[in-house]
């Protein structure tokens, strides 16, 4: 048994981290500390004002373990770490783990290429980025690729020189073909300087060079090659507008902002690399009420620059953090040259961080707008449908449907919804075993049986349990009063009260209403808790035609048909390549079937019968 106190006794007055555990022994709090006597044992103080979150955590924790340091420094590394692989409960968190693509260039290779990496190497490349886009970043790879007509193959020049014939690049004047010996090593090295010249903003030479060539062709009344030109000349000021100048001095900047409130938290961040803005992004945070900024920025920034692998030579933030000179120390070794967090005050500087904070607001604004829609839709929802049902809570739903064609391969489907959303991995279907015949409502009552009989077995066996455990606060039966009373019955016998009822359609099989009690009741179809009645009876519906498609094959289909009289294989042949399944011969006119090649109206007739 683990003694909290008698434990707390032990902790050294040494820098390290320690990490606490629940009842259950999940992780669910990792922090650091210059000395971890002092530090843990705050938490478990009664006279220490905590905050909420603190205090709920702490009345959870069942024990705790910790790791020495021999600096605060290596705890900081350690703690990031092990933030990072179990994501505990309690610490702020990044709800999203991005990777951001960089252009590569094999300055290494006699014959380098331009490359699309995830990942900077410590290899003797060229590395041009963080990039927000992949997609700007293919462009961009592209677009150097048939300016400067550099190779994209991964031929190992120039040992394998002239083993191959060239690729489709030469053929199209994309590639001068160095695999064939066609351009030195040094020509197409000075090619590759010029796009280094271009990666690095020099877009000056490059129009130069376009424009000159667009007026030869034209000259020359070479339209096409103008054309071609053309188009390049417009890719290449299309990227050069995108990058905005932002500073003189040419360093790589990351500009942080956040905003929040009590439940979430947004960061904006903009990369300026050498000077010039070249994307931002925003991230989602976890976090508690009482939250400062500060320390929500003091997490991100473990987090973030802990799982990238560019580091800025500067961080620009809105306010300081309690861990400034320490990520310093941290940031500058992974960097390996120094790194300023700085908190700008006033001129140009100052004003980047506000337009970052500004985006930031205006992310999480939009994202609480969108939550609220969607909650409508779903929980709003359901509390609407509870509130016409009299019922005081509705979370968990499950509806029932049967499909069958008169009774060939029935099956049953049960789709399940909790606060107003589709949970797939709850979704059962069953094979109709006791029924033979087109009987919906004998084949209904054995789903539901063998559905709540396997649920009350789980339920006292104590064992494992699945989503058969968990009964729903409200059965939705596609169907009327019939299928309404069929489980009622079923409820009845297994000794089961749980609200059922039925979602009504019109002559025209749209949804109509609900009936329950005895009673049909109306809904406006104008409301979201009617859209979402509808589309629980789709799904349940689409469920199970889908499962009895998977279950009747080519050789099933025809030994339904060879039941009909006076149909025989031609004709049968005849009605599958004009109606395509049995759903739409099923559905046909006896008009329509008499159309079909081969047959006649005496046909057709039979067909239609025995359908119907």
């Amino acid at each position: 048994m683990f003694d909290i106190q008698e434990e707390l006794k032990k902790l050294p007055a040494r820098p390290g981290v320690y990490i606490m555990h629940d009842a259950k022994d999940a992780i669910i709090y990792v922090g650091k500390a210059v000395s971890l006597r002092n530090r843990v044992r705050q938490y478990f103080q009664s006279s220490r004002s905590k905050g909420p979150k603190i205090e709920q955590m702490v009345s959870r924790i069942s024990r705790f373990e910790y790791i020495v340091t021999d600096s605060e420094l290596e705890a900081l590394v350690l703690e990031c770490n092990l933030i990072k692989e179990h994501r505990p409960k309690y610490n702020t968190m990044l709800k999203d783990d991005k990777t951001y693509p960089f252009i590569k260039v094999t300055v290494d290779e006699p014959f380098p290429r331009v490359l699309f990496s995830r990942r900077m190497k410590k290899d003797k490349a060229r590395y041009f980025g963080p990039y927000t886009s992949a997609g700007a970043v293919k462009d961009t790879i592209e677009l150097i690729n048939k300016l400067y007509r550099l190779r994209t193959c991964s031929r190992a020049l120039p040992r394998d020189a002239g083993k191959e014939r060239p690729c489709l690049n030469y053929h199209i004047h994309q590639c001068e073909a160095p695999c064939q010996g066609n351009v030195s090593a040094e020509d197409y090295r000075a090619r590759v300087a010029q796009a280094l010249d271009f990666l690095n903003g020099n877009y000056k030479p490059v129009l130069a060079m376009l424009e000159k060539r667009m007026q030869e062709a034209a000259e020359r009344m070479d339209f096409e090659a103008a054309i071609e030109q053309r188009e390049l000349l417009a890719s290449v000021k299309q990227i050069a507008q995108k990058q905005k100048i932002t500073s003189g001095d040419g360093e790589d900047k990351d500009v942080v902002a956040l905003a929040s409130d009590e439940r979430d938290a947004v960061v904006q961040i903009f990369f300026v690399r050498s000077g010039k803005l070249i994307g931002r992004d925003h991230f989602y945070l976890r976090v508690a009420p009482h939250d400062t900024p500060a320390g929500i920025l003091d997490s991100f920034l473990k987090q973030f620059y802990a799982g990238t692998p560019f580091i800025p030579h500067e961080i620009m933030l809105q306010e300081e953090i309690e861990d400034c000179e320490l990520l310093e120390q941290w940031l500058s070794a992974r960097r390996g040259g120094k790194v300023y967090i700085r908190v700008p005050k006033k001129g140009t500087k100052e004003k980047l961080v506000e337009l970052a904070a500004q985006n930031a607001r205006m992310v999480l604004t939009q994202d609480k707008e969108k939550i609220k829609r969607e909650e409508g839709r779903t929980i709003g929802a359901m509390k609407e449908i509870a509130s016409l049902l009299g019922l005081k809570d509705v979370v968990r739903v499950e509806a029932f449907d049967i499909s069958n064609i008169s009774g060939f391969e029935s099956v049953g489907s049960m789709v399940v919804y909790e606060k107003g959303r589709p949970k797939t991995s709850d979704y059962r279907k069953f094979k109709i075993q006791s029924v033979k015949g087109p009987d919906d409502y004998a084949s209904m009552e054995e789903v539901l049986r063998r559905r709540f009989a396997h649920g009350i077995a789980e339920r006292e066996s104590g064992g494992e349990f699945s989503s058969f455990s968990r009964f729903p606060d409200l059965i939705m039966m596609d169907g009327g009063k019939g299928q309404v009373n069929v489980a009622l019955r079923v409820l009845e016998q297994l000794k089961l009260a749980i609200p059922v009822c039925g979602m009504v359609k019109d002559d025209h099989h749209r949804t109509r209403g609900l009936y329950y009690q005895d009673a049909e009741i109306p809904i406006d179809h104008r409301s979201e808790g009617f859209r979402l009645i509808t589309r629980i009876q789709d799904e349940a519906h689409r469920f199970a035609i889908e499962y009895h498609r998977s279950l009747r094959g080519k050789q099933q289909v025809h030994s339904l048909l060879d039941e009909i009289g006076g149909i025989g294989e031609l004709r049968r042949k005849a009605l599958m390549r004009r109606f395509k399944s049995l759903e739409a011969i099923r559905d046909a006119s006896v008009e329509e079937l008499a159309m079909t090649e081969s047959m006649n109206r005496a046909a057709a007739q039979k067909v239609y019968d025995f359908f119907h």
